[in-house]
Formats: C-alpha cells, sequence, structure tokens
C-alpha cells in the first residue's frame, strides 16, 4: 500500500483546457460529422475495404496472416510484446517473412517498425525487447523497434518508483497493426490473452494506401522521439534528439508535438487536395454514363460511402484531439439518439461523466464486472484495482440515481466464464434509426489516463452504407448480449464489498488508472 506514496508529487489532478472545435451538425445523413475534418485528415473509402472482426483468435490467425504476405512494410504500435508461445510465433513469422524477402531479391524492400511503451516492454527479465533482439541482431536494417519513454517519468520519481508502479505515470497506449496498404485498429496488445480470451475489438481497413501512409508517419513520428532498443539490449535516442527522461522537459514535448502536429497537419493538407482535385474531376465528367463508363474501364474508384478520421489524444504533449472529439460528439447527440460507449475499466473523466448526465441523448454504458476485469485476482495493491472500480461505478450509479436518469442512461456489465473484458468504444445511432451511422474504436478507454497520461489513437468510423452499419449494429450487439443491467442490487452483492481504505484512496489515484 506505502508503493501509491511514491505517487505523491502527482496526485493533484489535472485541470483539462478545452477548445470546442468550429462546427455545427448539418441536418443530413452520415455528413453532419464533417466538422471532424477540420482538425484532423478525412480518408474517404469503400465500406467494402471494412471489415469487423469478433474474437481474439481471429484477430491473432488475421495478424499472422498478413505478416507472412507482407511485402513493404510491417508496422506495429502496441504497449508490449508479451514473451508466450503465441507471441515467439508472431516473432517467427516475421523473421520468415524478413528471410524470403532477402531471398527473392538479395537486398530486401521490407520493413518492419515496432513502437512499444519502454516501462512495459522492460518489465521482468525476458520482456518484450529479449524476444526481439533476435530480429535486430539478424535484420539490422531493415528492422527498427522504438521504446516509448514518457517525459512525466523523470528524476527523483524515476528513481524512487518500482517497476509495475512506473507505468501508471504514462505509456504508450497505441494499438495499430498495419501490413503494406492494410490496418488493424484495435485495443487488444500483442499478448496470448489478447489472442485467446480476452475480448477486444478489431476493425480491418483493406487496400487503404493513405491511411496506412498515415498511420505509418504517426508511428515513425513517436518512433524518432523513442528510445532505440540496440543489438545488445542497450537504448539510445537518435542523434541530435532531445532525451525524454535526461533532457529538458519542455524542449522535448515541443520537439514531439511538433512531429506529430507535422503528420496531422500534412496528411489533412494532402486529403483535401485529394478531395478538391476528385470534385472538380467529376464535375468534368458530369454526365452519369461517363462516370459509369470510366469506372468500367477501371478509372474511377467506387465513390466512398465511408469516411475515417483518425483521432490523436497526447496530452503530455499538448494533443487533445480525441477529447476535443468525443467531448462534442457527446455534446451534440440530440434527444432519442442512442449512444453505446463501452470500456474496459470505468473511470469515466469528470468532463465526459459530466456531459452524459447532462445531455439528451439515450446511453447505454458497457463494463467490466470485477470477475472479468484484467486485475482481477492480481496480487499486492494492483488485487485491489477492481474494487476501486466498482466503487467509482457505484459513485456514478448514485448520481444517475439522484438525478432520475435511469431510463437514459443504464449501465451493463460484461460477464463471461473464463474471459476478461478489454473493448472499448462507442457506437452512435441517430435518433429514429436501428443502426449506427459512426463508431469509434481504437485504444482510448474514455478514462483519466488516455485522456491525461498515455498516448492514445483511435479511428471515428462514419459511414452511409447499411451493409457496414449492420455489421458494426452486431458487434455491439455481440458484446452487450453477455451482459447484465446494473440495479441498485447489484452493489449489494459480497462480492462489490469495497473495503474502507480502498474508498480513500481511490479519489486520490483514480487518474492514474
Amino acid at each position: 500500500r506505502s508503493s501509491w506514496l511514491l505517487l505523491a508529487p502527482l496526485l493533484t489532478p489535472p485541470v483539462p483546457v478545452i477548445t470546442a472545435p468550429p462546427c455545427s451538425l448539418c441536418p443530413e445523413g452520415a455528413h453532419r460529422f464533417q466538422w471532424i475534418r477540420n482538425l484532423v485528415p478525412e480518408f474517404g473509402i469503400s465500406s467494402s475495404h471494412v471489415k469487423v472482426l469478433s474474437s481474439p483468435a481471429e484477430f491473432y490467425e488475421l495478424l499472422k496472416v498478413q505478416i507472412k504476405t507482407a511485402k513493404q512494410r510491417v508496422v506495429m504500435a502496441s504497449l508490449y510484446l508479451g514473451t508466450g508461445l503465441l507471441e515467439q510465433e508472431l516473432v517467427d513469422c516475421l523473421e520468415e517473412t524478413l528471410e524470403k524477402s532477402l531471398q527473392a531479391k538479395g537486398s530486401s524492400n521490407l520493413r518492419v517498425s515496432i513502437l512499444l511503451d519502454y516501462t512495459r516492454g522492460s518489465r521482468g527479465r525476458k520482456n518484450s525487447r529479449t524476444m526481439l533482439i533476435p530480429l535486430l541482431q539478424r535484420f539490422p536494417e531493415q528492422v527498427r523497434v522504438s521504446l516509448f519513454h514518457t517525459p512525466n517519468l523523470r528524476g527523483l520519481l524515476r528513481l524512487l518508483i518500482p517497476e509495475r508502479f512506473n507505468e501508471t505515470i504514462g505509456l504508450q497506449h497505441i494499438k495499430v497493426y498495419l501490413f503494406d496498404d492494410n490496418v488493424i485498429l484495435s485495443g487488444a496488445n500483442l499478448s496470448d490473452l489478447y489472442f485467446t480470451n480476452r475480448q477486444d475489438r478489431y476493425v480491418l481497413l483493406q487496400d487503404s494506401p493513405e491511411i496506412a501512409d498515415f498511420f505509418t508517419e504517426l508511428v515513425d513520428a513517436i518512433g524518432d522521439v523513442s528510445l532505440q532498443l540496440q543489438r545488445d539490449d542497450t537504448v539510445q535516442m537518435m542523434e541530435g534528439m532531445v532525451h525524454p527522461y535526461q533532457g529538458d522537459k519542455m524542449a522535448y514535448c515541443e520537439i514531439a508535438n511538433r512531429r506529430v502536429m507535422e503528420v496531422i497537419n500534412s496528411a489533412r493538407t494532402r486529403q483535401e487536395l485529394l478531395h478538391a482535385k476528385t470534385f472538380h474531376s467529376s464535375q468534368e465528367g458530369s454526365s452519369l454514363l461517363s462516370q459509369q463508363g470510366a469506372q468500367a474501364s477501371g478509372g474511377l474508384k467506387p465513390e466512398p460511402d465511408t469516411w475515417i478520421y483518425p483521432l490523436i489524444q497526447m496530452k503530455p504533449f499538448g494533443i487533445q484531439i480525441d477529447e476535443m472529439v468525443t467531448e462534442t460528439l457527446l455534446t451534440e447527440a440530440e434527444r432519442d439518439a442512442r449512444i453505446y460507449l463501452t470500456t474496459g475499466y470505468f473511470n469515466l473523466t469528470q468532463a465526459y461523466m459530466d456531459l452524459i448526465l447532462g445531455t439528451r441523448a439515450e446511453y447505454r454504458i458497457l463494463l467490466a464486472s470485477p470477475e472479468v476485469n484484467g486485475f482481477f485476482g492480481a496480487k499486492g495493491v494492483a488485487g485491489a484495482i477492481p474494487a476501486a472500480y466498482v466503487y467509482i461505478e457505484h459513485q456514478f450509479y448514485s448520481e444517475v440515481c439522484y438525478l432520475h436518469q435511469q431510463e437514459r442512461v443504464q449501465l451493463q456489465e460484461y460477464s463471461r466464464a473464463g474471459w476478461t473484458f478489454h473493448a472499448k468504444g462507442l457506437w452512435l445511432y441517430l435518433a429514429g434509426s436501428d443502426l449506427p451511422c459512426l463508431t469509434l474504436v481504437g485504444s482510448p478507454n474514455f478514462g483519466y489516463r488516455s485522456v491525461h497520461r498515455d498516448l492514445e489513437a483511435q479511428v471515428a468510423i462514419v459511414t452511409e452504407n447499411k451493409a457496414l452499419q449492420q455489421q458494426l449494429h452486431q458487434e455491439q450487439e455481440q458484446l452487450y448480449l453477455c451482459s447484465g443491467v446494473v440495479s441498485s442490487s447489484t452493489f449489494e452483492q459480497p462480492n462489490r464489498y469495497v473495503k474502507l481504505w480502498v474508498k480513500l484512496v481511490t479519489p486520490l489515484i483514480k487518474n492514474f488508472f
């Protein structure tokens, strides 16, 4: 318990500073969300390029297939890579693909870039680093392993906080798995649990070169301000780069902000030029017959019916795009709209809670029951974390009841024997619609860590296509089917007893988990 006292210098919760984007929701269809392109690039694609996966096994098999067939690039950003047999199989797939590419051409075009968190990836004697060093040793020209170290863990704090606890200060939490022009957005890490019995979400964007380029550039930018793993298991910064915890913190954060915002703004400019070009060319060939003829001969791509908006949140670098967009979506959702929001760790920021309780839409919030929380049964202080989440959930539920909002705001708990729950995201159903037209999918949990401490990325997928809307609806239904509605009797069960010390400590430490 005393370990938490080491966190005393950071116990004051940060104050969010939000500037709402210039937006007004247009009345017609999915295009009402085009205000998001004021902040980030907008990628228009065909819905046929989007596939929603449903199971950890499907996710794992897809990773292996995509690695084996990659020709130009493999880019993987995750919190960590596990050390078991399934993870070793992924590393073996990478090695096999790199070897084949060398044999085919003598010098390979294939580049592998892996971005992990430094503290989580260095935990224990056998860790993510030791798993990947053989690849670095064998393919030094083709493989890059970057380990992000938060600039907030430095000085005396870094010396005093023990392993595992140091991860509470801030992490690289983005999960993007990219192979040539195919991109998987998920909340899942590269670990055996996430390949077997830990429920998450996974969306594959196929044959989407502009989106793949964007996420490659984003991971490269974070990689450039991260520690580079060497073949002898040491780490070093790129030449001329400010060190994250030894160098000047403000200078480091400014450089990181500039690198990431360059990626976002240059992609936004490229996409705007592309939109303008496409618009003018379609105006010139205005006759429907000429457009159909061009499509038949492969001259034109099908008109996009789905739009992808990458939402980035990196509060340590002063980047709050995901937070701004999420808050605006919650604020602007009209009466009789329905929002399904799910998180593996229910610890909403005060701003998100206030918006849910103070706006007009209906909410169905899915969270982990204590038994399927990833920390359930953990040793030491970590074992009390599920109880802390129960306490936060109870407080929120009490507030819902106090405001007589039980009909409009409903909590549901995911429960599935032998499984844990890590799915996060949002589905938005417009008033009068049985299908969602927007979903958020990626790494953020809508909690304090996601907003204030970690590096996060997700995408807003907006679609007019009924078949894709149906896919997203089925994904939502499948998750919510394994849940029960929370009522006052839920908190009277013996397994919901929260010890006094947990109640006292939770308000102090809630912005660390």
